[in-house]
């Protein structure tokens, strides 16, 4: 009669710890599919996609989603140029710094200046940024202020207009159906989504925006206010959220095939852009995310400056730009809004005003000085952007 024996101890040792790792892989799958199975069921994109998120450098998103095309102008309409080497001396910070080093600081991507219509400098970190395609972030949002103003101008919308009026699906009763175009418009709505780029937070306030699969349903889950529409301002990415579908429903077409006809195309727009989509064949990210080449971009700022005109066509009427250009209201402390567009801190002196985007990106208009300037870049969320600001002054203040 044999006596059973234990297995050698190295034998023990090598299942144990085979064992263990059985547990570990479990637990793993266990909360990979429990974050799929969670982020569905609250309407986010996958685990996936928010760790590529977390990796992707801002100005390069687009990547990351589903997208629409809004396709180059059949008769592309090039900035006329005559280039110089970019140089000289900025005010940064306190200091006077040499142009290009601050740029290689605040991660520019691609810098343009354009004098009295003209491109005079270009300046690209490397080559094949000329023609790439960037994030606009909240550019986007001056692009669809400028296409409310073109509904207004022929009579298919007016400022009274309650957001409700147009997206009926959205009333909930009280304060919230109160609220109108132009409270949407310059930041007044005060609709209860926080501001905040913070990662460790995708599922709140206006990451929740950048991350969600089903736009109309996260709005939907948010529609209490902080304030009384109209009776104070806030920057709420969630507003143009608003408008941007108000202006989809009322042309009865996607966001980008009512940018396409109405402003790429008769703008001369060289190149093929995108915009975000919530999911495919979905709607657009009204609130940021429009993809464009930087000349493209520059593009904007130029119809600004010229009162809304492009070539021998008036896109935008002078009643509209007078609104842009017309501060009404402190979005954030120091810095004036009107109508999707900025009105930085010592706009009273210089007359000047901006698209801007988190993450560095700037389409500039001083007609003062009859400057336009586009920068985009990936640096960090709202970081020094006052002293760039008047970086763009200085280097305005050199065009004749």
């Amino acid at each position: 009669m044999s006596i059973p024996t234990e297995p050698p101890a190295p034998a023990r040792r090598r299942w144990r710890g085979r064992k263990a790792a059985l547990i570990v892989a479990t637990a793993l799958l266990l909360l990979v599919v429990g974050g799929f199975a969670y982020t569905a069921a609250i309407g986010m994109k996958n685990p996936l996609f928010l760790v590529r998120f977390l990796f992707t450098p801002r100005s390069e998103v687009e990547v990351l989603y589903d997208t629409r095309t809004i396709t180059a102008s059949p008769q592309p309409r090039p900035i006329p140029e005559h280039i110089q080497p970019l140089s000289g001396s900025v005010p940064w910070k306190g200091k006077s710094e040499d142009i290009v080093s601050v740029l290689h600081e605040t991660r520019t991507h691609a810098f343009l200046v354009m004098c009295n219509g003209t491109l005079v400098n270009e300046w690209y970190s490397e080559p094949g940024k000329k023609t790439a395609r960037e994030s606009s972030w909240s550019i986007a949002k001056s692009v669809v202020g400028l296409l409310v103003g073109q509904l207004i101008d022929e009579g298919k919308l007016s400022e009274r207009t309650r957001l409700v009026a147009v997206l009926p699906e959205f009333a909930i009763g009280g304060k919230f159906d109160d609220i109108t175009v132009a409270d949407l418009l310059d930041m007044k709505s005060g609709i209860d989504m926080t501001e905040d780029y913070a990662e460790y937070k995708p599922f709140a306030g206006v990451a929740g925006m950048q991350v969600t699969a089903d736009l109309p349903g996260y709005l939907m889950k948010h529609r209490t206010l902080f304030f009384a529409p109209g009776t104070q301002s806030a920057y709420r990415s969630v507003d143009a959220q608003y408008l941007s579908m108000i202006v989809a429903r009322i042309e009865g077409e996607p966001l980008a095939k009512v940018l396409e006809h109405r402003l790429w195309h008769p703008l001369g727009a060289e190149d093929v852009a995108t915009w975000n989509l919530d999911h495919a064949d979905g709607i657009e990210r009204g609130f940021g995310n429009l993809n464009a080449t930087p000349r493209d971009f520059a593009k904007l700022g130029l119809l600004a400056l010229a009162g809304g005109r492009a070539g021998d066509r008036t896109l935008i009427s002078p009643a509209w730009m007078a609104r842009i250009s017309t501060p009404v209201a402190e979005a954030e402390p120091g810095w004036m809004y009107a109508a999707q567009w900025w009105h930085p801190p010592g706009h009273e002196k210089n007359g000047d005003y901006a698209a801007i985007g988190v993450y560095g990106q700037f389409v500039y208009v001083n007609p003062k000085h009859h400057a336009v300037i586009t920068k985009l870049s990936d640096y960090g969320a709202q970081q020094d952007e006052a002293e760039l600001i008047d970086v763009f002054r200085s280097v305005a203040d050199g065009c004749h």
